[in-house]
């Protein structure tokens, strides 16, 4: 499977601000944040209500990925997925980096993707723990 998650008992807002900080506490960067649902309604008028896109990012696993594989840049960063479900849940998905990196067929980025997939798993779990 290309995600895992979880679904928090918290408003779209509180969630995403919770996970941003749980991101962050993980020694992750954030490098992008996509307002999906800005986008959507700026371009076709329609509300899906709180969607947002985070890239999150370890400099050192980045460097690892690109010095393996340059091209393997295209793979990054980790994507987490923040997306309103009703008014007090909203789920938060995360971009397995174990599977997305094996699709380089570059043994030496297994080692790096599993290292992130436990980073990932560590924000999970600091969003199931609070």
């Amino acid at each position: 499977m290309y995600v895992f998650g979880v679904v928090l008992n918290l408003p779209f807002e509180s969630a995403l601000e919770r996970v941003v900080a749980a991101i962050g506490a993980e020694g992750l960067g954030l490098v992008s944040d996509v307002n999906v649902q800005g986008i959507l309604q700026a371009k076709l008028g329609t509300d899906i209500g709180g969607y947002r896109i985070l890239g999150a990012c370890s400099p050192r696993l980045a460097k690892g990925v690109i010095d393996a594989q340059p091209a393997a840049g295209v793979l990054l960063p980790c994507q987490v997925v923040v997306r309103r479900l009703s008014t007090g849940q909203t789920a938060v998905d995360f971009m397995d980096p174990q599977t997305v990196l094996a699709l380089s067929g570059v043994p030496e980025l297994l080692g790096v993707a599993k290292e992130a997939r436990q980073m990932l798993e560590q924000v999970k779990s600091r969003l199931t723990s609070e």
